[in-house]
């Protein structure tokens, strides 16, 4: 292999699995590499852990910034749609960020998040017990993306009814590369109109109508003196409603597929589910790095290991490749639910954009991975999973297999 055969901008590769031979080649011989781009000027991608955890944590060189050209998208864009002022939280920099950052926290306490676990475990189970009375199901649709999708939409007051709402949004916004979903850029465009008018009616008749819940929450949470403008809320919600569906759906269904590709590590799972399930929830995050990549733009000129990296350039940090370090990770490409230490970079690695909604992630992959567990003690592929066109979102659409298959008998 040589380096004018790695192209990252190449989604129809990515649909035959997560190129890991190119990131490996990378990470051992140019883990700091200037990728051409045909219509701009190139982009560094930065592919060692080490590396990629120091770059997401210097806010200060390496901004996220929308109006130095934000976290998402490799090549020179068309203009999206312009919010005006109001940015989402996802493409700020402290301290606006940190601004932001705090009032939202308010809905996303220990004590908040730890009082969903009866109810999750409630939803997880009706879920299961309805794609198990089928027999043969599409995972994904039928429980992966079900399980968040119901969740986030309880979480943000989304009736049960207009959850599959969100499920549209969110495909049409994250998922527009793919020939599934495939949209214009107008037709993005309108999903987040169409989400931001959503949010004002949810807002509304909830400022009429206060609950003891997490809309509430942000809706009145204040620091100093300071709210969310109703523009900041409806980008919140989008956020909230992209990432807390998406990242969650790809996690648990790449994590089927791991136990599915490796049935001694399921077998595992199934003979101790309570002992061995805090080290799986882990080992699923690390092995999907759902999203994986974000894109930095650096604010000065600084250097990387002998490069050059000069204001104004686009640095994208590949958690998927980071997730893969043979030098932070014993036998990396081996899903191994006991793996122990396992500090992956599935949520960004600390820094001011550590995912908001980590813990929540966390219990619903632990939730319904147990509960699975306890319900399912054989997993049978009936097809290969399809992967979703994207070199951001490292997606399953559909995942085929049989949840009522018996132990083989031996002897």
């Amino acid at each position: 292999m040589q380096l004018q055969d790695i192209d990252l901008l190449d989604r129809d590769v990515f649909t035959n699995g997560i190129p890991h031979e190119w990131f490996t080649y990378l990470r051992n011989n140019a883990p700091v590499y200037r990728h051409p781009e045909p219509k701009g000027p190139g982009f560094w991608v930065v592919t060692k852990y080490a590396d990629v955890y120091a770059v997401g944590r210097d806010a200060a060189t390496f901004s996220s910034d929308q109006d130095r050209g934000g976290v998402i998208g490799l090549e020179e864009q068309e203009m999206e749609v312009d919010f005006g002022e109001a940015k989402i939280m996802l493409m700020m920099d402290p301290p606006e960020h940190t601004r932001q950052r705090k009032l939202v926290n308010k809905g996303f306490t220990p004590k908040h998040i730890n009082a969903l676990e009866e109810h999750i475990r409630e939803l997880t189970a009706r879920i299961l017990e309805e794609a198990i009375a089928k027999g043969e199901c599409d995972f994904v649709v039928d429980i992966a993306a079900e399980l968040p999708l119901q969740v986030i939409a309880e979480l943000i007051g989304v009736p049960h009814e207009d959850r599959h709402k969100i499920f549209d949004w969110s495909n049409r916004m994250v998922g527009s590369e793919d020939p599934e979903y495939a949209v214009s850029l107008d037709e993005a465009n309108n999903a987040r109109f169409e989400m931001f008018m959503y949010a004002q009616q949810l807002a509304d008749a909830r400022r009429a109508d206060p609950r003891d819940d997490i809309l509430t929450t942000l809706l009145d949470a204040e620091v100093d003196g300071d709210k969310l403008s109703e523009m900041e809320f409806n980008l919140f919600f989008m956020l909230l409603s992209v990432a807390g569906n998406e990242t969650t759906r790809n996690a648990i269904s790449h994590g089927l597929n791991a136990f599915l590709e490796n049935p001694g590590e399921y077998e595992k799972l199934v003979q101790d589910p309570a002992g061995v399930i805090t080290g799986a929830t882990e080992e699923i995050l690390r092995w999907a790095s759902p999203v994986m990549y974000f894109k930095r733009n650096v604010t000065q000129d600084t250097e990387l290991h002998g490069n050059e990296f000069r204001e104004g350039d686009k640095v994208s940090i590949w958690y998927v490749s980071a997730n893969r370090d043979e030098e932070v990770f014993a036998d990396p490409f081996r899903f191994d639910v006991e793996r122990s230490p396992n500090d992956h970079l599935a949520f960004g690695g600390g820094g001011p954009h550590f995912c908001l909604g980590s813990s929540l992630a966390r219990m619903e992959i632990r939730v319904l991975f147990e509960e699975l567990a306890n319900r399912v003690p054989v997993l049978r592929p009936l097809g290969q999973p399809d992967r979703l066109r994207s070199n951001f979102i490292g997606g399953i659409k559909h995942l085929p297999v049989d949840l009522t298959a018996t132990p083989v008998r031996t002897g």
